[in-house]
């Protein structure tokens, strides 16, 4: 388990000792076998290795280990917790109503995913005609936005504040001094994770709640924490009612230098402001764009010549196709969450799921990039390399050689019927460190 940079063995024995995977294929060598030494990194890969085989790998592909390397982790362990009410999830103000509805009186509702396409604006008022009996509190889709009923606001101490309206805007970390804690199911989250094969994650909260690395240290994926862990870049927030001019952000981002930054952009105004203020604080190895929601064309040699990586979402336009074509402005769907044109413009992508603001199936934002009718589409091998790029180096594709860390996805079948499917149903079993995370 990676936490802060370090690896450190768990109490169940990390790395999994000497194993030998028999009959893989690995790209660029075909059909082999593979060894992973005690120290829980590969050891050998040849046609045929001596010894009993730990396990056979029957011609499946042997992967490097999928990395999310964008995803909200506690919030995606709470989210299966809580109400989901999108527009995928519930129709209409009835649907909305009966969802919020569920549950014991007195209990807190928590629902995610709401987007106003379901019923509308959303303030304390809109819910306590829904509901009244009990707290609830809704987070838009986006996650920027809380709506809380009169009920959870007079839980939350905030009934006669600036919020009195229940619209709490970016305020996450209050909430989580004010409002009860949700069970976390990260056991589940990592297993899960790990039937997809997923190896590792970077998790790109803004503001990592006191003690999270310690709090991860339940998955048994590699976690990066960005902002805590020393090698990790450090997230800056943007939102455009309160965005800094292009030197106060070049401040900023020269504070926290010489470590790498990892900047959200979701609008053109955001990205332009990074850019001018990665020029003037000079750019360094490992500066990422996250999201890059909005690449207008005549930015994309300014980023080619920074040398910054986009980390972005290549199945928003899928996922949000419908929501995407009347909340956003005709003069940006051109240019939303791009993906092919970026790797054309020398520009390598890499992708994170988002995770719990869009699906936390990497293979499904795989499928997704191919599937873009946008222009934006990619071939299925390059879908795969969005996630298998290092923490610190994401559009860097990892390969399998000797004296890598043995973090491994087996697969079922062969590498080209799997880019055929793209199916997290092909996966047979992840390993890190060498060791099984699988049943």
């Amino acid at each position: 388990m990676r936490v802060h940079g370090r690896l450190r063995r768990r109490p169940r024995g990390e790395p999994g000792g000497a194993v030998l995977i028999r009959a893989v294929e690995v790209e660029g060598r075909g059909l082999v076998d593979v060894r992973i030494g005690d120290d829980g990194r590969i050891a050998e890969i040849s046609p045929r290795l001596a010894g009993p085989a730990d396990v056979h790998g029957r011609g499946g592909a042997l992967l490097p280990g999928l990395h999310d390397h964008h995803v909200h982790l506690t919030a995606l362990a709470a989210a299966t917790a809580s109400v989901r009410v999108g527009p995928r999830d519930v129709r209409g103000p009835a649907g909305l109503a009966e969802a919020l509805r569920r549950g014991p009186p007195g209990a807190w509702v928590r629902a995610v995913g709401y987007h106003e396409r379901v019923a509308g604006e959303l303030d304390r008022w809109t819910l306590d005609a829904i509901v009244s009996d009990r707290p609830v509190r809704v987070q838009h889709r986006s996650g920027a936005m809380w709506f809380l009923n009169s009920a959870a606001l007079r839980s939350a101490g905030l009934d006669d504040g600036a919020d009195r309206d229940g619209r709490l805007w970016r305020s996450d970390e209050r909430l989580r001094r004010l409002v009860p804690p949700v069970r976390l199911d990260l056991a589940g989250l990592g297993l899960r994770a790990a039937r997809r094969g997923v190896t590792g994650f970077t998790n790109a909260d803004p503001r990592p709640a006191p003690g999270l690395a310690r709090t991860l240290a339940v998955l048994p994926q590699r976690v990066v924490v960005m902002g805590v862990d020393a090698t990790a870049s450090v997230k800056i927030m943007l939102d455009d009612r309160s965005l800094p001019t292009p030197t106060g952000l070049a401040a900023t981002v020269a504070g926290v230098r010489p470590r790498p930054v990892a900047v959200h952009c979701v609008t053109r105004v955001q990205l332009l402001v990074t850019l001018l203020a990665l020029e003037q604080a000079g750019p360094v190895e490992g500066d990422r764009i996250e999201h890059g929601a909005v690449i207008p064309d005549e930015v994309l040699p300014w980023l080619r010549r920074l040398a910054v990586t986009v980390v972005t979402q290549p199945h928003f336009p899928v996922e949000r196709g419908r929501e995407y074509a009347t909340d956003v402005s005709p003069d940006d769907r051109p240019h939303l969450y791009r993906c092919r044109s970026l790797a054309e413009a020398g520009i390598p992508p890499a992708a994170g799921t988002d995770a719990p603001y869009g699906t936390p199936d990497p293979w499904a934002v795989m499928r997704a990039a191919v599937a873009r009718e946008d222009g934006e589409a990619v071939t299925a091998r390059a879908a795969l390399r969005l996630f298998l790029g290092t923490p610190e180096q994401p559009a860097r594709p990892r390969r399998l050689a000797v004296g890598s860390p043995a973090d491994l996805c087996l697969l079922h079948v062969p590498l080209h019927e799997a880019l055929s499917a793209l199916s997290a149903d092909l996966v047979r079993a992840a390993y890190v460190g060498g060791r099984a995370i699988t049943p």
